[in-house]
This record gives C-alpha cells, structure tokens and sequence, in this order.
C-alpha cells in the first residue's frame, strides 16, 4: 500500500509516498480503507522535530481518519463496508495518512451520515480535543460563560460549536477578517485580541478554553470556581499550582481515542449542531504542501488529505 513517511526530520519536503506493507490485524481491530485523513499542528510539529513524539524517524505521521471498513478481526465491532472515522492510537503512531490503517475497533465509530469523509476526517482529533476539555472536564452546561482562544482554528472551531450545543454563551478572541465567520458558528461575541486586550473587556467566564499558553491570564477573566482548560499547558504544575491557589480549577488536555465521543460528536454533527470547515484539500502526493498550509499558523478550521 502507499503511506507517506519521513526518514528524518526537517521541512515538509523531508514527506514522502512509499510503498509499504499493508497492516495485519490482531483481534478485535478492523482495517480501514482510508478515504480522507486529517492534518493537525501536531502533525508538523512532530514531522519537524519541534515534538518528537514518535522518537526518531522513520515513520508516518498522521491520526485523523476517515473511511470504509475493509477487513475485521474476531471481536471487532464494525463490519465489512462500515463507514467509520476516529483518531487511533494517538499518541503513540498511526500512520494516518496512507490507504490503509488497522486500528482497535473501539478507538473508532460510525462516521456522521450527514457530511462525506473529508469533512469527517476532519473532526477527530480537534473535536475530540474540544469536547474532553469543554465536556469531560469543564462541565460546561446551559448558561455558563466560555472564552475560546484561537478560535477560527482547528480546535478552536469545534469549541465555539460544542459550547454553543451545550447552552454556553461563547466569547471568541481571534484576529478581525475570521469574525463574520465565527458569528456563523454561533459565537455570541467575537473579540479582536491584536487590538483589544481581552484581560479588560471580559469578566466572570466560567470557563476558558485556552490553547495559547496563556494560562496566567485567565485568573484576570475566570470567576472564583470557573475553570481553564489548557490543551497546551496540561503539564504545568506550576500554573495547576497558581491557578488552583486563586480559588479555580486547572483542567489540562492531553486528547485520547475514544469511541464514546466520537459518537456523540457525530450524533450533534448529524443534528446540524456541529459543522467541520475544511479550508483546502490536497491529494495524499502532495502532504508537504498540506503541511506548508497548516504550518503557517493561519489556517481557519482544518486541512484534508484525500486518498484514492
């Protein structure tokens, strides 16, 4: 099968398509024909070396997918033809953007019947991100206050739209041209942090949601009790310490396959709640220019790769 991996560390010429074994599979794993994968910042990171979470090259990068059942093991629990996503294995490697990956069957679940497999590929990871931060840990529920960073972002996108689904009024910060965007996700007041200091002009959030290291700052908006939930930061003892101190809660995000989620994320995607924007799409030849995208920092919601 064909696989995009890397043999050493670098920019992203250093992706390259190699003929590779396909996968076996051991019980209760399913092998999924990949229709769509995912491109996160955490991609790159690690395909530059900034975050060597794999150890040293070669291998593939790549976790968020998407497409059809092709074999499964005894004890799987999807069956041939299936349509399934998920982001398996995470953080440990997937080798997501290939044709095929094997995966356990309970790190994946039934795609959203309402959006085709690029747009479901680019759920998992950044969904699920959002939703064990906002939902597993925060809590939130009907009326509480949520400030979003980065909210045009990957992650970030799926957060206004889950808070919204949950009841939550959302406060977004994110540079002026992505504001009529994140009013459409139903934002309820869009905040321009290069020219507002957002320390001044937000008060009693219970909530925030921040995924740019920003952390010290939320004691100036949290109220006594409210939570910051970092995807950054969630080994920091040192600002768990400070934040806890200060009367609030310290939740940090380290995201996990799980099938649960998933299906919930799917459930509110197929409801009209929650909506993936894909902002380019590139064939599975060309990841390094899908790199080159996500790495500018500047990408509103995600990058798809295609493979056929």
């Amino acid at each position: 099968m064909r696989a995009v991996i890397q043999k050493a560390f670098g920019g992203p010429e250093v992706l390259e398509v190699a003929e590779v074994e396909r996968p076996a599979l051991v019980s209760g794993e399913v092998l999924v024909r990949v229709k769509a994968a995912g491109v996160n910042p955490v991609d790159v990171a690690v395909r530059s070396g900034a975050f060597p979470l794999l150890g040293e090259p070669p291998f593939g990068v790549g976790w968020d997918i998407s497409g059809v059942v092709e074999e499964a093991a005894p004890g799987a629990r999807y069956r041939v033809g299936e349509e399934v996503y998920g982001m398996p294995f995470f953080p440990r490697a997937a080798t997501g953007y290939a044709e095929y990956v094997a995966a356990p069957s309970r790190q994946l679940a039934r795609k959203p019947a309402t959006v085709d497999h690029v747009q479901a590929a680019a759920l998992p990871l950044a969904a699920l991100t959002a939703w064990q931060g906002l939902v597993d840990l925060a809590r939130i529920e009907e009326g509480r206050r949520v400030l979003v960073h980065r909210a045009a972002g990957g992650v970030g996108h799926f957060a206004v739209q889950i808070a919204k689904a949950r009841g939550a009024y959302v406060i977004a910060l994110a540079s002026e041209p992505k504001h009529t965007f994140l009013k459409e996700l139903g934002a309820d007041e869009v905040i321009d942090y290069r020219t507002t200091d957002y320390t001044e002009a937000v008060r009693d959030v219970d909530v925030v949601f921040d995924s740019s290291s920003e952390g010290t700052k939320a004691l100036k908006v949290l109220k006594p009790g409210g939570t910051l939930v970092t995807i950054m930061e969630h080994w920091n003892t040192g600002l768990a310490t400070e934040i806890e101190a200060a009367g609030r809660r310290f939740a940090g995000v380290s995201v996990e396959p799980d099938y649960a989620s998933l299906e919930a994320i799917a459930a509110l995607v197929d409801e009209g709640l929650i909506r993936p924007h894909v902002s380019a799409v590139f064939p599975l030849a060309e990841a390094g220019r899908a790199h080159e995208s996500v790495g500018s920092g500047t990408v509103q919601g995600k990058v798809v790769l295609t493979v056929d």
